[in-house]
């Protein structure tokens, strides 16, 4: 059986990287370097290798989630699917879209193709990137209060 611990502990793991990037990470860069392609480039890396790890601790989080959800609901406690996984595969689907799809949209617009500006896919990323920071906090608080 899965305790709850683990999950908690990657949830809140996932939640200060996240944090740690958003807050910390990428404005830092743009502090330091007075050239903006550069700063750019780092927090495009940045963002890149988080969104992987994203990917990563979502299938994990999410298959330990389901499997604790299961055991429950054979116990007659609860359900197959909980609120728990809703946020997990919420913080997904902002992955998905905040960084594999609009990315690519994004460096089609700096390159001067496309229909939407930068500055507007850029803010609709970061959008993504808010909600998915909360939804993971949430995730984390909700697997600790137990």
């Amino acid at each position: 059986m899965t305790t709850t611990r683990l999950p908690a502990w990657l949830a809140g793991l996932w939640a200060g990287a996240l944090w740690g990037v958003g807050l910390i990470g990428a404005p830092a860069v743009f502090a330091i370097t007075s050239l903006r392609e550069i700063a750019g480039r780092i927090a495009a890396q940045m963002f890149m290798r988080e969104a992987y790890l994203s990917v990563a601790l979502a299938v994990v989080l999410f298959l330990m989630l389901r499997k604790m959800a299961r055991v429950a609901a054979t116990a007659g406690a609860g359900s197959v699917f909980n609120a728990n996984m809703l946020l997990v595969l919420g913080a997904l689907f902002c992955t998905v879209a905040g960084y594999f799809v609009l990315h690519p949209m994004m460096d089609a617009a700096r390159a001067g193709r496309g229909g939407v500006s930068f500055a507007a896919l850029h803010g609709i990323s970061a959008g993504f990137y808010l909600l998915k920071s909360v939804l993971v906090s949430v995730l984390a608080w909700r697997l600790t209060r137990r």
